[in-house]
């Protein structure tokens, strides 16, 4: 559809009222032009019939009213009412009659109940007056009941279209609160069913996983205290027991935020923890060799991420790779960040078996892919090979 179309209806339909204020000054010159007036002659109170121009007077001004169906409706149709009364004992014009159903319909859309009873009974009043009047000016009763059959019809259709489409858009409204107050009832379901899961999730935690893991950690904590055991069991006891309290730790504050709900995830602390994590390699069995040679600080998802990686790659270090080699160098500069982790020599563990469900490197390169990087993960000639490509800023 033309831009021109769709303007111009949007300007009829915000200046809507002077449209048709206009419209029915043209019905009132084209009345008046081919003569349709004297509608309501049997009711005229001159002496002969007047000029058909004549209608304009009422004509014109019964369309300037349109002006207040907006505005003030209620004061359009009582002036519009006077009009109409003027004309049909004078000219018997139609623009008066149209007018003034247009305004009692909009008085009616606009009112409220309150209103509209009021309405409904100073429609009432004039159909009985106006009849009583004709019939006892006439001197027959029958011309009153013609003419309360016949504003009866007029005011009584533009009433009642009215109080319809009031109480259509009442319906619709209806409507529109009862499915909004369905789909908060399904929010709140689906929050309660997930609140129920978590709870359950929660449990399971702390039931199972975490009495396990404090189980490991308690009973490194007794076998270190064997004196007995060489520095080199002494030492690998220990790592066991430092990665069960740390491991511990990290799965009561999942219990944690599962049960509060709370929407603040438990984030490492960077690359600020990577020689950490390369003394824990070591711990395990691993030689590293770390080069880092970032000196600015970085964002804190780029941060995390890079963070993230290293811990990643040691890990399947430890697992696939078992007394051999590592390399962790991460570099920078004004465009991106350079991680890479490989690995040389060294056999999987074969005792307690560690089967890995692949999600960990996946999960890396989601994670990479949402700061706008690359990863590419895959075997090499001597080992593995880890290589992560970082933006320095993070996309918004």
């Amino acid at each position: 559809m033309p831009a021109t179309t769709i303007s111009w209806r949007g300007w009829v339909r915000a200046h809507r009222p002077v449209v048709d204020a206009l419209g029915y000054a043209v019905i009132a010159v084209v009345s008046a032009t081919v003569g349709i007036t004297g509608l309501w002659s049997s009711y005229s109170l001159l002496p002969e019939p007047a000029s058909p121009w004549w209608s304009l007077v009422a004509g014109l001004s019964a369309a300037a009213l349109i002006l207040l169906r907006d505005r003030a409706p209620l004061l359009g149709v009582a002036m519009a009412g006077a009009l109409l009364v003027g004309d049909v004992l004078t000219v018997g014009g139609i623009v008066p009659v149209i007018v003034t159903l247009d305004l009692l319909y909009a008085a009616v859309v606009t009112a409220t109940p309150r209103v509209r009873r009021r309405i409904l009974s100073v429609i009432v009043v004039f159909v009985v007056a106006s009849a009583l009047a004709t019939g006892v000016g006439a001197g027959d009763p029958r011309v009153g009941i013609f003419m309360a059959l016949q504003t009866t019809g007029l005011l009584g259709v533009a009433y009642w279209w009215g109080t319809s489409t009031v109480q259509s858009r009442e319906l619709v409204a209806l409507h529109r609160q009862r499915a909004e107050d369905a789909e908060r009832l399904a929010v709140r379901d689906r929050r309660a069913a997930v609140e129920r899961e978590r709870e359950a999730m929660a449990r399971e935690l702390h039931d199972l996983v975490a009495g396990h893991v404090s189980a490991v950690a308690i009973r490194a904590e007794a076998a270190l205290s064997d004196p007995g055991e060489s520095e080199r069991d002494t030492s690998a006891l220990r790592a066991v027991r430092d990665s069960s309290l740390h491991a511990h730790a990290a799965l009561r504050s999942m219990i944690s935020v599962l049960r509060t709900g709370d929407e603040v995830p438990v984030v490492s602390a960077g690359t600020a923890a990577i020689p950490a994590m390369v003394r824990e390699a070591e711990r395990s069995g691993v030689t590293v060799n770390l080069r880092a040679d970032i000196t600015d600080p970085l964002p804190p998802a780029v941060d995390h991420a890079a963070a993230r990686v290293v811990q990643e790659a040691l890990a399947n270090c430890v697992r696939h790779a078992a007394g051999g080699e590592a390399s962790v160098r991460l570099t920078a500069d004004a465009r991106e960040v350079d991680v890479r982790v490989e690995s040389r020599g060294g056999e999987p563990i074969t005792a307690p078996v560690l089967p890995g469900s692949g999600w960990g490197l996946e999960l890396l390169r989601e994670r990479v892919r949402a700061l706008d990087g690359t990863l590419e993960a895959g075997p090499t000639a001597s080992g593995w090979s880890v290589h992560a490509l970082l933006p320095r800023e993070v996309p918004v």
